[in-house]
């Protein structure tokens, strides 16, 4: 697809990219950076300032569906549909399932699964087809992909801009003497181990969790917490409740479980925490604007079985 735009007095001295994704809305700058743009027939820089009169010509690629994950489409496990239009799907993550293929992981991902279903976005590459976001393997809970480009395009800002509301329910050892929390601070890879995340003094990403006692069982040491995600880092919740001594049970990466097993007096309450597999977070609540129709969206998962057999058994203790 071709497009070719003249620049107006008012837009003089605007950088090309800047203009571009100004009169193509449906992109975002990033994108706009990978079409091939030429200025009077001549190649362009994108940081280029451009004048009145400059005719552009934009050459929009075509999207492609075939991709690593329509090619290896399975239904390894049943979904859990929340909603769907012709733009959106919208599942409950089931724990344990990676998102999209990836090295270790050819089949069985959350996104080969749904499009054994429908269709989804090529916008979000060969491997990621309708991805906006992501929970991790053992994070649970509500999530939404882009089925059509122009949710794509929508959602992608929604999440960039943080115009959305992102609550979560993580069980996690220690009972606090406050009953809500806001917790900031940088968040940035560990240089001592890539696989990691750690808060920083200096550098790394700003984030923000508003954290809510919901429950908490002192006997056993554990808290229940609501957590409001303000920015979206990678293991963010995670990182934010271990480094202010609330690590998420079971998190094997973050947890420090093994110093705490010690001290649990509860035979059924030890048994699930030394044979659970995968950190004890769920995405409960997604709230956002529709990305094509604009209508307000809310979506809330229940928590997972594992979840509630674990607040049945500290409800017994």
């Amino acid at each position: 697809m071709q497009r070719e735009f003249v620049v107006s007095a008012d837009d003089a001295g605007t950088r090309l990219d800047r203009f571009l994704s100004a009169m193509m809305p449906e992109f975002s700058r990033s994108e706009v950076q990978r079409f091939t743009v030429t200025r009077n027939g001549n190649p362009v820089k994108f940081s280029e300032r451009i004048h009145e009169s400059d005719k552009y010509v934009v050459v929009i690629p075509d999207t492609n569906p075939a991709s690593v994950a329509y090619d290896n489409v399975s239904q390894d496990f049943d979904l859990d549909i929340l909603y769907e239009d012709d733009d959106i799907i919208v599942i409950n993550k089931p724990r344990g399932v990676v998102m999209y293929p990836s090295a270790g992981n050819k089949t069985g991902t959350l996104v080969q699964n749904i499009l054994s279903h429908t269709h989804l976005s090529a916008l979000g590459g060969d491997v990621r087809p309708g991805v906006v976001h992501r929970l991790d393997k053992d994070t649970s809970g509500v999530m939404v992909f882009a089925k059509s480009d122009a949710a794509f395009r929508g959602l992608v800002k929604t999440f960039m801009s943080h115009d959305l509301t992102r609550k979560y329910i993580a069980f996690a050892w220690g009972v606090p003497n406050w009953e809500s929390a806001t917790i900031t601070g940088n968040i940035a890879r560990s240089s001592r181990n890539r696989q990691k995340m750690t808060m920083v003094k200096t550098g790394g990403k700003p984030a923000t969790t508003e954290v809510a006692v919901v429950n908490s069982w002192t006997r056993a040491g554990v808290t229940e917490f609501r957590c409001n995600l303000l920015t979206g880092r990678t293991h963010q919740i995670r990182v934010h409740l271990s480094v202010h001594g609330f690590p998420v049970l079971c998190d094997g990466v973050y947890g420090r479980g093994a110093t705490r097993l010690g001290s649990v007096k509860n035979p059924d309450l030890l048994d699930f925490l030394k044979t659970h597999n995968g950190q004890m977070l769920h995405a409960e609540v997604l709230e956002f604007a529709h990305p094509v129709t604009g209508n307000p969206m809310r979506f809330k998962a229940h928590l997972p079985s594992d979840m509630q057999e674990l607040k049945y058994i500290l409800d017994c203790d």
